[in-house]
Parts: structure tokens; sequence; C-alpha cells
């Protein structure tokens, strides 16, 4: 029987990547995105057509908890069962102190937090039954604060402690670890500092995707032994790190 994994903004960049490399080890992925339609179909179709049946898309706007509990239910109807989970989606931009506002803190807590917590925390006993994973995408940015991005960091910073904490809690049926991305992928909007950046990387270099999604499988599949720790896939940033 397959094994099948939740990979929340999975229709581009290192969401797909985590899809088709879990795909490739024989799991059934649901790919959960937000807007990008289009491109979640055109990546179920692509997975559809090497193995019959084997990806699905589900819409959910992960900063609606009701709508979170909705893509929790339909993910577990979708096949039954879920072995792993990738709390992959986030929003990602500055908070000046000065201009912060309630919305601010309800785009990027809601979904670089709570939709992680609630998707665990709603899909605790299919994971149980499975002796499944979950694994939580979170940043550099966690532990050394970016500047002017205060609510993105708190927010990781949070799934940092959720990773540790709730890996205490569902143990020992339930693994629950991290990633922290250094660069792998620029911004879409871009990023003024990128050379500063590289420079303050051991390897010198940008990651890439297929880094962070074999991270991933190996979390998810073959570290039996491994929970809650957060793995720094940084190309060594993290030795050096300043922030910005």
């Amino acid at each position: 029987m397959a094994k099948v994994a939740l990979i929340t903004g999975a229709a581009r960049r290192i969401g797909a990547e985590i899809a088709r490399t879990l795909h490739q080890h024989g799991f059934r992925i649901l790919l959960h995105c937000r807007r990008s339609t289009l491109e979640a179909n055109e990546l179920a179709a692509e997975l559809n057509q090497q193995r019959e049946d084997s990806a699905r898309v589900l819409v959910a706007n992960l900063n609606s908890p009701p709508a979170v509990r909705e893509l929790a239910a339909a993910a577990q109807a979708a096949w039954g069962y879920v072995d792993v989970l990738v709390n992959n989606a986030s929003s990602f931009y500055s908070t000046p102190l000065a201009n912060a506002t309630d919305d601010d803190w309800d785009a990027l807590l809601h979904s670089n937090l709570r939709a992680p917590f609630l998707l665990i925390q709603a899909l605790a006993d299919t994971l149980r039954e499975r002796h499944g994973a979950v694994v939580n995408m979170i940043d550099v940015y966690a532990e050394k604060p970016l500047q002017e991005h205060s609510l993105y960091c708190i927010a990781k910073a949070g799934l940092a402690m959720l990773t540790r904490s709730l890996a205490r809690e569902l143990g020992p049926d339930v693994r629950i670890n991290g990633i922290s991305p250094g660069a792998i992928l620029w911004p879409e909007a871009g990023q003024g500092n990128q050379q500063d950046i590289l420079d303050a990387t051991a390897l010198g270099r940008c990651g890439t995707p297929a880094d962070i999604a074999g991270a991933v499988a190996w979390l998810a599949l073959d570290a039996p032994y491994v929970t809650g720790q957060i793995l720094a896939v940084d190309g060594g940033r993290s030795l050096s790190f300043h922030g910005g």
C-alpha cells in the first residue's frame, strides 16, 4: 500500500520539487495550493502520467482555520490515511515596526505557524496509526532575525518550537523534524543583498530545490531515530551568519 504525503504550497518552486522527489520514492502525493491551481494541476497531471492516480490537488486558504481543518479532512479522505505531512507553504514580506498591522499578523502568523499546528492537530490520529512523520520548513531567520521582518521571524521561531514540543508530545509514534533552508531560490520579488548572502555562505553558492527535497525525503523515510531536530540546509551560512 503506497504511502501518502500531503505537501502544502506544492504547486511551484521548492514545494513542487519535494512533491516530485517523494513521488519518485513511491508516494501518492496530495498537492496543496491556494492560488497556483494551474501549476498544481499541471504537476498532478505530470505525476499521474508517470503513475496512475498518484497525485491529487487540494485547494485551501491557510489563513483560515476552518479551511485548514477542511484541508486536513480532505487529505485523509483522499486515500484513507496520511503518512507524511510537509508544511512547506509560507508567506514572506517585510513588516517594519512602524507599519505592521493586524492583517500582517494574521497573514504571517497563520500561514507560517498556525496552519502547521492545525494540520498536525487534525492529522495526529492518522499519523499515529501510520507511524508517520512531519517535516516543517523553517528558516535560518528563526534564530538570526532579518531586518524589518519581525513578524515573519517570530512565526518561524514559533514553528521551530512547535517542531520540538510536538515531537515530544507525539512520540514515539510520530516523528516531527524541521529544515532551515539557506539561499536556495531568491524571492520572486527580488533580493538586493544576494552577494552578501553568498559571501556569508561557507560553500559560496546557492543551493537547489533538490537539496531541500532530498533532506525532506531523508527525514521522512530514512531517519527513524531522528525527531525534534532542525536540519540547516544552508551551505554553511549559519556558521558565519549575519542578518540581512
